[in-house]
Formats: C-alpha cells, sequence, structure tokens
C-alpha cells in the first residue's frame, strides 16, 4: 500500500462525514480568532467567562423560586461589589506588600547566605564553598532580575492606569449585556452556524455540565484556598499574608504543580521571619494540611462531575495552553483538553461509525 492511498484511506476513515469537516473547521476558525485577536478581544472574552460563571448563580436562584430578573440583579449587583472591592481593597494592598517584599528582599539574601555559611560549616562534606557560592550567586541573579520586572511595571503603570479603567468600564457593561440579553445572543450565534449540526450537539451537551462545573468550581476553590491561607498566615502573624495566600489561592490552577510551587515562598518568607524554629515548622505544617483538605476534601466536593483525564494528559494541556495563553490557557487547560476527549470519542470513523450513531439514535426516539 503506497503512501498516498493510506492517507487517501485514512482521510476517508475521519473526514468522510460532513459535520465532522463542519466541526473541525468552527473549531479551528474559533482558536485562530482567539490567538489572533485574543489581545484586542480580551475585555469581551473576559466578559464571556464572567457572564457564564455568573449565570450558574441566577439559575440557582431562579431555582429557589426567585424570579429571573430579580436574581440577575441581585448577582450582578453582587459581582460590581466584589469587582470594586478587589480594585481599590485587594490591589492596592497587594501591590504594597509586594513592593515591601522586594525592598526587604537584600536582608531575606543576606539572611539566606548566613544560613547556608553556617550550613556549609557543619556539613563541609556535604556542601562546599564552591556549590556555597554558585548558589549565592544564582539566588542574587535572580533576585535582581525580578527587582528590575517589578520596576518595570512600577515605571509604566501609568500607561496601564487607561487598560485598567477601560477594562472596569467596559467588562460590567459587557457582563450586563450578556446576562440580560442571553436568549437572543445565544440565539444569533447558533443561527450563525449550519443547520445540520447533530455532531456539535453531541460535543456540546457532553462539554456543557464538565465545563460549567469545572470553572465555576476552580474559581470558588481559589476563593475558598486563599481565604483559608490568609486566615491562616494571619493567625501566624506571617508578613505579607495576604500577597501569599494569592499566590497559594492561585497555585490550585496547575494540577500536581501549582502546591509545591507555592511553598517556596511560604517557607522563604516563613524562614526569614521565625528563623529555624518551632514556629516556622508550625507554619509547613498547617500549609501541609491546608493542601491535604483541598486535595482530599474540597476537590472532590466541588468538582463532582470531574473530568476523567490522565494526569499525564493534564500536564501536555498545561504546559502547551499555558504556553500559547499564559494564565488564561492555564486556567482553561482542563476544559479544553476535556473538549478534544470528548471530540476524539464523538468523531465519526467512516460508513460503520454512521451507521451505530443512526441506529442509536432511532433507539432513542422509540
Amino acid at each position: 500500500m503506497t503512501v498516498r492511498s493510506m492517507l487517501k484511506n485514512w482521510a476517508a476513515h475521519y473526514f468522510s462525514d460532513e459535520e465532522a469537516v463542519i466541526l473541525l473547521l468552527v473549531l479551528l476558525l474559533g482558536f485562530a480568532i482567539v490567538i489572533w485577536l485574543g489581545g484586542m478581544l480580551a475585555p469581551f472574552f473576559t466578559a464571556l467567562i464572567l457572564a457564564f460563571m455568573l449565570q450558574g448563580l441566577i439559575n440557582m436562584l431562579v431555582r429557589r423560586h426567585v424570579p429571573e430578573w430579580l436574581a440577575m440583579v441581585l448577582v450582578y449587583l453582587g459581582f460590581v461589589g466584589a469587582l470594586l472591592a478587589m480594585a481599590f481593597l485587594l490591589l492596592p494592598l497587594l501591590w504594597e506588600q509586594l513592593v515591601n517584599l522586594v525592598q526587604e528582599a537584600p536582608r531575606m539574601l543576606s539572611s539566606g547566605q548566613a544560613w547556608l555559611d553556617g550550613l556549609q560549616t557543619q556539613y563541609p562534606n556535604l556542601i562546599s564553598p564552591d556549590q556555597l557560592q554558585v548558589w549565592i550567586s544564582a539566588a542574587g541573579r535572580e533576585l535582581s532580575q525580578f527587582g528590575q520586572r517589578v520596576l518595570t511595571i512600577s515605571l509604566s503603570s501609568l500607561g496601564n492606569i487607561i487598560g485598567i479603567i477601560v477594562y472596569l468600564v467596559l467588562v460590567p457593561i459587557l457582563v450586563f449585556f450578556l446576562l440580560k440579553d442571553r436568549r437572543q445572543l445565544t440565539q444569533f450565534a447558533v443561527n450563525l452556524l449550519p443547520e445540520k449540526r447533530g455532531l456539535m450537539s453531541r460535543v456540546w451537551q457532553e462539554m456543557d455540565d464538565q465545563i460549567a462545573n469545572y470553572i465555576r468550581g476552580k474559581a470558588i476553590e481559589i476563593i475558598i484556598v486563599g481565604g483559608a491561607a490568609y486566615v491562616m498566615f494571619s493567625a501566624f502573624a506571617l508578613p505579607y499574608a495576604a500577597l501569599l495566600a494569592v499566590i497559594v489561592g492561585f497555585s490550585v490552577l496547575i494540577p500536581f504543580i501549582g502546591a509545591a510551587v507555592a511553598t517556596l515562598p511560604v517557607a522563604a518568607v516563613a524562614g526569614f521571619h521565625f528563623g529555624m524554629t518551632e514556629q516556622f515548622l508550625y507554619v509547613l505544617l498547617a500549609y501541609g494540611v491546608l493542601q491535604a483538605l483541598d486535595g482530599n476534601v474540597l476537590v472532590p466536593v466541588l468538582f463532582s462531575e470531574a473530568v476523567n483525564l490522565h494526569p499525564v494528559s493534564i500536564i501536555l494541556a498545561v504546559l502547551f495552553f499555558g504556553g500559547i495563553w499564559g494564565v488564561w490557557g492555564v486556567f482553561f487547560a482542563i476544559p479544553l483538553a476535556t473538549l478534544i476527549k470528548a471530540m476524539v470519542f464523538a468523531w465519526p470513523r467512516g460508513l460503520k461509525h454512521q451507521q451505530v450513531v443512526a441506529d442509536k439514535n432511532v433507539i432513542d426516539s422509540k
């Protein structure tokens, strides 16, 4: 069998269905729009995601016999209040703590160097002076680069003020109209699709509940884990509690890796503030308990309909989509991986698969 015939048979096996070709073209067009116009349409995409999350709260209130218009007003007012609180209370606090941390970083580096010197004196065979110098030089370079990045951000902050104002004004307006005119906008988007869209419907039905469960569950997980971390760090009187809590909260976005990465700044700040004392060990122990509760209690409760993906698939999705779209890619890595999985299982494969789908539809209709 020649290569040409093999490719022809492969194309006939996977692309003999017209709906499959249309679905592939629609997905490619959607990815192209996000990649090439993502920066320009970022406020719209942000508002679309927020509206999708808030719609779940509206549906919950409607199921409790609250009128839909009143549920929308209550949820929207709560969203605007949370947005204003974050913009005028949380962000200034985080920025102040970040600046203080950068200013105190040289003292932390000196303290770490003194600790390493003592460790090298106690265990000269384990750590050589050359290794110690390499570690200190690497830490100094990383600290210098981090300080330069923070300084660059602060110098360019005047130009970013306009962008922040645009988000604070435009995103709430878009969210309001996306919630208010949800049915009309959904019908308009559906009318743009081809009339023959059975495959799209099957993939969407399989994905709808899972995507909604993941996005809303992940947002709730960030708030709960970040809030619990802030209470814990404040109880230990740990400096930069709000900044560390935000880092810990957003670390849940990256499965298997985020918790380990967030441990580094927590351990560094606790070690500098408490030294190698029992208090330092108590902080790490409490942080470990928090991560254990998150992984073994909170995640199973929030993601009762969690997607069934292999850990290797999740890590590959995080690396791939995070490399393309940054933070948003990391956030949507698992839903996108689930979409690909749903397409693989629903994708028609030659005439035999079409006959199986037709038989299933006949049985369902009966």
